[in-house]
């Protein structure tokens, strides 16, 4: 989909835009009867923010947005076109209305909203298909690329903003978003190489992929699979919750505040850990399940993930090691794509590094969050990608994430 021409970018805009509807019918069975209150948490959006937001970007960047014909070297500041809705920019922009704000807004109901959607979907399409003699070029088609990523984002921010409020979701679904089991194989000793890291060529590519450069890789060994549930249990058992030098410092501190608040004794949602019998049970959008031994892991924060490693007498991958794996040794058995993966590495610029006109996208996070890579089974197919870096806070364990180990 980064190098996708206009025919089959305007089947997956129709298709995102679907799925958004779809998953927002789930908060709308749930939610309609309380007009759609949830709580103000700092890790989830108000639903009908969330989904206006959806329509606001594609209109912002494509519909309003005259140079966008320019692709990356479209100015991020100009004087764009108006709304087709008259209050879009005071409700929904995400850089001028701030998180804690949104829960008092005067949003539209859910009926202007989802029109809201349908007029923009429809202006974008027209434009997209009007795009001219070069319509296939990287630049005229960036940012029906970039709003059709960002709206596969937040469809997986309603899939675990679901979870985070224990929304019943329909079988169908619940079936989708269940982790499968993994087949556990051991760990894959990578060879020694000189990698080039980062995004190049033809194609979309996020600003935090650039600009590509090499990197000298050591050898090292690496798990092919994420940690998995049985894994897990072992640390538990072992006292991991209890022990201070297998944490960080700054993870000590939040365990600390979270076992005083909500008892914490291993990963979000879980309600039960049997030490013996190695049986987990966490609950999954609203419903407890009982979790496999061989599934992974999922919903602890950064803090546990190094913990647990310094328990194993491993660490938490490079980011260009988990990079060097999924293309080096996809045939040897490394799997990816179950759970997001924290990295050991903070979320950094690349050398030469420059914001796209997006630039609430990465740059502001610099320095604060920690790389995740992969994908996880919310995340639609077309944008998992080998070079896609997700990031968020160390304490962030709402998301579908786990982890996996490299030797020392």
């Amino acid at each position: 989909m980064r190098q996708a021409g206009r025919e089959l970018l305007s089947l997956a805009l129709m298709d995102a835009r679907n799925h958004t509807l779809q998953l927002f019918g789930q908060f709308q069975n749930a939610l309609e009867g309380v007009n759609f209150a949830v709580p103000p948490l700092a890790t989830l959006n108000p639903p009908l923010w969330e989904l206006g937001h959806v329509a606001w970007f594609q209109e912002w960047w494509i519909g309003r947005n005259l140079q966008r014909a320019l692709g990356p070297r479209c100015e991020p500041v100009h004087a764009r076109l108006a709304s087709m809705e008259p209050n879009a920019d005071r409700w929904w922009d995400s850089s001028q209305v701030p998180h804690d704000t949104r829960w008092a807004l005067d949003l539209p109901d859910v009926g202007n909203c989802r029109a809201y959607l349908l007029d923009t979907l429809e202006c974008t399409l027209e434009l997209l298909e009007k795009v001219g003699d070069h319509g296939d070029s990287d630049d005229a088609l960036y940012f029906y690329r970039l709003s059709l990523f960002h709206e596969d984002m937040h469809g997986e921010a309603l899939a675990y903003t679901a979870q985070t409020l224990g929304l019943p979701l329909d079988k169908p679904l619940q079936a989708a978003f269940t982790p499968a089991p993994l087949a556990l194989r051991e760990p894959l000793l990578i060879p020694a190489t000189v990698w080039q890291m980062g995004s190049a060529g033809a194609g979309f590519a996020f600003d935090n992929e650039k600009a590509a450069h090499p990197i000298s890789v050591p050898e090292f060994e690496i798990d092919a699979q994420p940690v998995t549930w049985a894994q897990y249990v072992e640390f538990v058992g072992d006292g991991g919750y209890d022990r201070q030098e297998l944490w960080h410092p700054e993870g000590w501190q939040w365990l600390q505040a979270a076992a005083g608040g909500e008892g914490r004794r291993g990963p979000r949602y879980v309600e039960q850990i049997g030490v013996a019998s190695g049986a987990v049970m966490q609950t999954r959008f609203g419903q407890p399940m009982r979790m496999l031994g061989n599934q992974p892991a999922m919903h602890m924060t950064w803090w546990e993930a190094d913990a647990w490693c310094r328990w194993a007498g491993r660490r938490l991958p490079a980011e260009v090691e988990w990079e060097v794996a999924v293309h080096k040794a996809a045939r040897r058995g490394f799997r990816w794509g179950d759970v997001w993966e924290w990295m050991g590495t903070s979320f950094r610029p690349y050398p030469g590094f420059t914001p796209d006109p997006y630039q609430a996208y990465s740059q502001p996070w610099f320095g604060t969050h920690k790389v995740l890579r992969g994908a996880s089974f919310a995340t639609r197919a077309r944008l998992k990608h080998p070079k896609y870096r997700n990031f968020y806070r160390p304490e962030r364990d709402d998301i579908f994430c786990g982890f996996r180990s490299c030797a020392l």
